[in-house]
């Protein structure tokens, strides 16, 4: 089956990269989102990002102009899904929420539909078993930010057929993405080590090892990452790195997964992190200010 229509469920910082990275490529896109207003902002990141594209020489005019064609943007999940041949859901990392909106989408997606999670840790098996076609549910983890970032986690469900792991592998790299392929199990390949270890720096900063700038030069230069592992926080959200911990302890049941308490303590406090403008560093002078605890 050619995919040829895209359906994007969510329009925050994972749904627009992800409706802007399928639409350069050539799909036509729907980009989904629960109020205009979430549907706006994320037309104007992907506009905002692909003109910084072409001021760098990557893209022409011309590119900027069709991506943006191919975009549209809609409130009524219905009309959204009616004649589309791929879903992919990004929304929240809330299980219920997903699991309602997969109930709804399977009700009015066509039967050739392949349905896809965004999710970086909820089981797809247990979404999948909320459709009449687990055959053609998958997992589809982009990484953030999706336009910049080259890797696609392909999760396969206990149900997910072959075919539908090669049309999502040729979607993936059509958008110019490499693909892993992965069973599934809680974090998949890349959460599984990724999240522990913030939660790890998080840790320290709590303790009083180190400070916020100091961490992350430490990771920088230690281990010869490219952000710290507190920006990285920042840049996810803490609000989705709590809703991971909380979800690996309980499919784990291992409390080596539990999240520290000062990253709770900041969630409640909404200090998410950059799109909240606070988190282990303050955004809202000109440059990021770490922040003292």
């Amino acid at each position: 089956m050619e995919i040829k229509k895209i359906a994007v469920l969510g329009a925050g910082q994972m749904g627009n990269g992800i409706a802007h990275v399928c639409a350069q490529a050539g799909y036509e896109v729907i980009m989904r989102d629960i109020e205009q207003k979430f549907i706006d902002k994320g037309m104007a990141t992907i506009k905002k990002n692909l003109e910084r594209g072409l001021k760098k020489g990557r893209i022409t005019q011309e590119e900027v102009d069709a991506t943006l064609g191919r975009i549209t943007g809609e409130l009524d999940l219905k009309a959204v899904v009616k004649d589309v041949d791929l879903v992919i859901e990004a929304i929240p990392e809330i299980v219920k929420l997903k699991l309602d909106t997969w109930k709804e989408v399977d009700e009015h997606a066509p039967e050739h539909t392949i349905l896809a999670s965004n999710t970086s840790s909820i089981s797809i098996t247990q979404m999948a078993a909320v459709t009449k076609r687990p055959e053609k549910f998958i997992g589809m983890h982009f990484f953030n930010p999706v336009p910049v970032m080259g890797l696609v986690e392909i999760i396969k469900g206990q149900a997910t057929e072959d075919e539908t792991v090669e049309i999502i592998k040729t979607v993936s790299e059509k958008v110019g993405k490499k693909t892993v392929l992965v069973n599934e199990a809680p974090g998949f390949a890349v959460n599984r080590l990724l999240v522990p270890a913030i939660n790890e720096a998080v840790f320290a900063i709590q303790e009083g090892v180190a400070t916020v700038e100091d961490m992350d030069l430490a990771i920088k230069m230690g281990l010869n990452w490219p952000m710290g592992p507190l920006t990285l926080a920042d840049f996810v959200g803490l609000d989705t790195l709590l809703y991971i911990s909380d979800y690996f302890v309980e499919e784990f049941k291992d409390s080596k997964y539990r999240a520290p308490a000062l990253l709770r303590k900041m969630v409640r406090a909404g200090w998410v992190g950059r799109k909240a403008g606070k988190g282990f560093y303050d955004y809202s002078g000109d440059k990021p200010k770490p922040m003292r605890f």
